[in-house]
Order: structure tokens, then sequence, then C-alpha cells
């Protein structure tokens, strides 16, 4: 009796701490599930040092384990305190992720309406996750950010706008800003051209060059726009007088010869042509074309700051073949194939003569460009830009300073050229314009010189 008495305690022993250790077991599993101590991470990098009158905060939250519960965001400026968002998630499941693991939100305000006045502030976010720690509040995480809010747009005085302006022709714009650390330029319809200190010894006084492209019908947008770092914008309207262009047009014929000497040429360069010579001579004058004039777009972005250059543009000496803005159609075998518009001058010497530099600048460019054939790109600053095409020999390198007058190459056939030319552009923030503005000394003095003059002060 007794032995079965110490069998049954030992066997109730050994259930008690089975039993015990199934419940600490069984504890641990349920704290690690349930009360996870990994607080929320929260990010504001992506909110600016500065507020504008229109106050923008943008924040992202992530919780790995448990999810995010509550977000709120606050803005703290002396006795003032306001909650300008708020948010709390349902709970979606009962372990896991039981709230989302990523909150990223920008919370628009009006700084004023909230009570904010120009000066310090603190943005403070907080978030909770769905763990039960804190009495099953979750665990907390607080970020903060010191700003400053500026609701003082720039003013902008205008000293010189243009006041006749044709498609393909350039034009500048002066003024004067209250405030130096702003975008700003001229918003020309769809393209914005940025504004440039006008020299060293001003730096409230700025100049944006601007061309108007050649197939431009009106201008409905022209307007010189100044945005601070807070995000206050002030745009000042002006309004040149457009003057519609007249722009020749011309007939090409492609003959099997000119294909037979150009496509093995562009073969090596674009292998994805497909088709009969004219198929591929079609996909180079559309498609390559397209490419490289946005390739050329994106070669003048970033423009040298300071103006490099000084008086007109030279012109290479020679017969003009072809001119700025002349609308081809292409004929083959007496059928009309194609239509392009010639954005440039061709010029014809001798063969293989000097290509000069129009004036001073950077190289930017020097290689061989589809249907330009060896180009070189020359950035003379303040969105000015010279390019020259169909090289058969290429003399300088990117990085480059030339003079004007530098010898760049030689021309050539190389691209979509039927015989040896150079093939001349003038580009203004990447929008090709007339050359023959930029060649004629009065029209540089009178339309850049002189108003750069009158307005310094």
């Amino acid at each position: 009796m007794a032995f079965r008495n110490r069998r049954t305690s030992r066997r109730s022993h050994f259930l008690l701490i089975s039993f015990l250790f199934i419940l600490i077991l069984g504890g641990g599993a349920a704290f690690f599930l349930f009360f996870e101590g990994e607080i929320p991470i929260i990010d504001l990098q992506q909110t600016g040092a500065f507020i504008g009158e229109k106050g923008t905060i943008t924040y992202s939250v992530s919780d790995a384990q448990s999810g995010i519960q509550t977000v709120s965001v606050w803005g703290r400026q002396g006795d003032v305190s306001k909650k300008l968002y708020s948010i709390a998630y349902p709970r979606s499941r009962f372990t896991g992720a039981i709230g989302p693991r990523e909150d990223r939100k920008t919370i628009n305000f009006d700084v004023k309406k909230e009570g904010f006045l120009d000066g310090a502030m603190t943005i403070t976010v907080e978030a909770t996750d769905f763990s039960m720690r804190r009495w099953l509040k979750g665990n907390r995480s607080i970020a903060t950010k010191e700003v400053t809010v500026d609701t003082v747009s720039p003013k902008i005085q205008i000293l010189h706008s243009e006041k006749y302006i044709s498609p393909g022709g350039t034009g500048i714009a002066i003024y004067h800003l209250s405030e130096k650390d702003c975008a700003h330029g001229v918003q020309m319809n769809d393209i914005f051209n940025q504004g440039f200190p006008l020299d060293s010894g001003q730096d409230d006084v700025f100049i944006s060059f601007f061309g108007l492209p050649y197939d431009t019908e009106q201008i409905k947008t022209m307007n010189i726009t100044a945005t601070d770092r807070a995000g206050n914008k002030t745009v000042m309207p002006f309004a040149p007088a457009f003057k519609v262009a007249n722009q020749k047009r011309d007939t090409i014929n492609i003959s099997d010869g000119f294909l037979n000497k150009k496509i093995p040429e562009f073969q090596q360069y674009y292998p994805e042509m497909q088709g009969e010579f004219v198929d591929k001579y079609l996909y180079a004058n559309s498609t390559v074309r397209k490419q490289n004039n946005k390739k050329i777009r994106d070669l003048c972005e970033n423009p040298q700051p300071e103006r490099l250059w000084k008086g007109h543009f030279l012109r290479m000496p020679g017969s003009s073949e072809a001119g700025y803005a002349d609308h081809r159609t292409y004929y083959y075998k007496g059928k009309a194939i194609d239509q392009q518009v010639h954005l440039g001058m061709d010029i014809a010497s001798t063969a293989r003569a000097d290509v000069r530099a129009a004036n001073r600048g950077k190289i930017i460019f020097a290689d061989y460009l589809g249907i330009y054939g060896n180009m070189v790109l020359i950035d003379h600053g303040q969105g000015v830009f010279s390019l020259y095409s169909h090289l058969s020999q290429i003399n300088v390198q990117p990085g480059d300073m030339v003079e004007q007058k530098t010898v760049l190459g030689l021309t050539g056939t190389t691209g979509m050229a039927g015989g040896d030319h150079l093939h001349f552009s003038m580009l203004i923030n990447g929008v090709f314009v007339t050359p023959k503005e930029w060649w004629d000394p009065n029209w540089i003095e009178v339309t850049i010189d002189e108003p750069i003059v009158a307005s310094k002060f």
C-alpha cells in the first residue's frame, strides 16, 4: 500500500512539474507573441528644414513585429501645440502582424490657420504598435524635427523682358530677387528655363535665356517664377509679342546608292534595325533621330552657371546648303516615305575643312551620335550650347575648355550626311533655335548686351 502511494505521489509530482513546464513554456510563447518589445521606427528625413504657408510634412513609420497601431503628428511652437494628423489602424488578426508593417504619408496643412507664426517650430511624430506591453498600449516611439516656418514669398522685380519673339528665336529676362536661395527662372509654355547670376558682382540679379521651339503656335504661359526653400512661390508674368516665322519646305530624294553607303554605318551602332535597307533608313531617320535629340536634351540639363562666351558666335565660311526649321519630305523611288524637320544650318566649303568653336566654352560631348555622326557639343554657360556634327575627325574630348576659333575637328559625311559639310546648331536649354541670331553682332548687342548693361545698378 505504501509503495502504491509513493508511486502515485511520484506521478502527481511528475504531472505537476510537466504542467508547470508547459505553463512556463506557454507563458514564454505568449510573451513572445503578444509582448514583443521592438518599437516602431519613424523617419522624418523627407520633411524639409523649411515649412511654407502651405505646410508639408512627410513621414514613414515601420514596425516589423506586431504592426502599427496608431500614428499622430504634432506641430509645436511656443504655447501653440496642434495635432495635425492622426490615424488608428484596426486589429486585423490576433497574432503576427496585427497592423500594417509600414505607413507613409504626406500631411498638408495651412500654417496660419493652425496658429503658427514665422520662426522655429518642432514637428513631432508619435507611433505605437500592437504589442501588449505598457498595459496593452503597445510599444511607443517618438521622433522630432526642428524646422523653420517661412510664409513670406520671394519678391520679383523684372528689369528686362523680351518684347518680340518668333518660333526658333531666343529671348532673355533679367530680374531682381529678394531671396537668393530660390529655384527660379522663366516658365515658357511647358518648358522651364533656369535663371543664373547676371555677373559675380550682383548676387541678387539674375538672367534667364529661353528659346522658343520651331513648332510653337502660341505663347500660353510666359512668366518668371521663384520658389523659396519653404515652397512659397511667386509668379510674375510678362508678354512678348509673338511673331509668326516663315519656314521653308524642301524635298530630299533617297537613292539606293545613298542607302548602300549609309545603312552599314548605322547598323554598327543600331543592330536592332530590321528589314530592307529602306526600312532601316526609316528607323534611323525617325526612331534614332528621336533618341539622339533626347540625348542632346539630357546633355543640356546642367549648364555651366557662369557665362563663358563673349560677343557674337562665328559662322564657318562656306555656302548654306540647308536652313534651320526646313520641313523636309523624303522620297524613295518617287514615293514620299518620311517627313522630318532640320534643326540647324548646313554649311559646305571644302572637304575635311577645319571646324572651329563658334565661341568660348566647355566640351560636354565628343563622340558618335546616330544621325549626327561624329558630333561635338559645347556648353557656353547659362543654358547656351552649340553643336557641330557629321565630322570626319574629332580633336577634342569632354571636359576640355576651348576658346573661340579652337579647331574641334574636320568636316565629313558621318551620320545622315549625303556630302561633306558641317551641320551647326544652337540650343537654349536643349531647345534648338536658329543660329542666324547668334551669328549677328547687332542682334547680340541689342538683345543681350545692352539690356545687361542697363540692368546693372
